[in-house]
């Protein structure tokens, strides 16, 4: 059983634990941000969802002093990053992409490592380790090299670290890529009983799944500019409600099954031949699945599938963006000196 006690310092009176207004970053002649502004309620997740070179990684970089922009400013628990980014720091956890912990140490030396760096003391360090490894359900790895441990362990130990000095916000850089399903929802369930206990987290993802279950609010990033925001549920609104479908066996047959679903539905279908199925938004629920399954079956129509499906973060991302969500290049990054 996973239990997590949330000791950070007391937030700042702003009701905001991130502001990001108007940041911009060029890269050359490529602008990687165009003026991106968003913020983020103290004890809540935001998920900032965008493809690859979309300006996630950049805005992270800005807000947890890794980076400075061209223009903007950035704010974390009340405190200008750009004006001070050491008391920034104090306050702030960063899970990048990369591993952070070394391969050549146990799990608990390189938590107590980065509880020293963090002058707890040594004695503190330690014994902050022991609490957060059993806190991670990484107590009975805690004393065996980090290059034996699974990629799930190893990233659970990576947000172990970034909690070592008990920051009041989290930055995750894209936690769950390269990681199998089970791995992921085991740390999935760790942001859930962080947030539970008080966290505020923003969450850089290319997992729509990720960003539906986590976040309380999503702003999806395109091109180094917001395009949209709002929560999962007015975001899926955008595309428009139930669509329903049917999956044909024979795809001969694609146009007849054309014509009834845009009868039943009272709309214009789409046809996707590759999957044999024909679509269309519908408004009357389970009604029009009945009233299509009998057309279809007094029409002699074989379906291998039939039925109402709900809108997805997919459906969203294709909607505003017109291409997949990891259909793009990868995002410069800044060499910091």
């Amino acid at each position: 059983m996973l239990r997590l006690m949330w000791h950070g310092a007391s937030m700042t009176t702003s009701a905001y634990a991130i502001e990001a207004v108007g940041l911009v970053k060029r890269f050359g002649d490529k602008t990687a941000l165009g003026g991106v502004s968003f913020e983020v309620p103290a004890g809540t997740v935001c998920g900032l969802l965008g493809p690859n070179g979309a300006g996630k990684t950049t805005a992270v970089r800005i807000l947890t002093t890794l980076s400075r922009p061209d223009a903007g400013s950035a704010r974390v628990a009340g405190i200008d990053v750009l004006a001070a980014p050491g008391e920034a720091r104090k306050v702030l956890g960063l899970a990048a992409q990369d591993a952070t912990v070394d391969a050549l140490l146990t799990g608990r030396e390189n938590l107590t490592m980065i509880g020293e760096l963090h002058h707890l003391g040594r004695r503190v360090a330690k014994a902050r380790a022991d609490e957060l490894l059993e806190q991670f359900s990484l107590a009975d790895a805690g004393r065996r090299l980090v290059k034996t441990y699974s990629g799930g362990m190893r990233r659970r130990l990576d947000l172990a670290a970034t909690l070592v000095a008990r920051p009041e916000v989290l930055f995750l850089d894209e936690p769950t890529t390269g990681l199998d399903p089970r791995a992921r929802n085991e740390l999935w369930d760790v942001l859930e009983t962080l947030v539970d206990e008080g966290a505020t987290i923003l969450l850089t993802t290319q997992y729509l799944e990720e960003a539906d279950r986590l976040a309380d609010d999503i702003v999806v990033v395109d091109h180094g500019s917001v395009i949209a925001r709002g929560d999962a549920r007015s975001l899926k609104r955008q595309v428009g409600g139930a669509q329903l479908f049917a999956t044909v066996v024979d795809p001969e047959r694609l146009d007849d099954v054309r014509a009834h679903v845009g009868r039943v539905a009272g709309a214009e279908p789409t046809v996707d031949p590759e999957s044999r199925t024909v679509q269309a938004p519908t408004e009357e629920g389970p009604r029009a699945v009945s009233a299509l399954a009998d057309v279809l079956a007094d029409e002699g129509v074989e379906v291998d599938d039939i039925g109402l499906r709900q809108p997805t973060l997919d459906d969203v991302f294709l909607t505003l963006t017109g291409t997949a969500i990891a259909a793009a290049d990868e995002e410069p990054v800044e060499v910091t000196r």
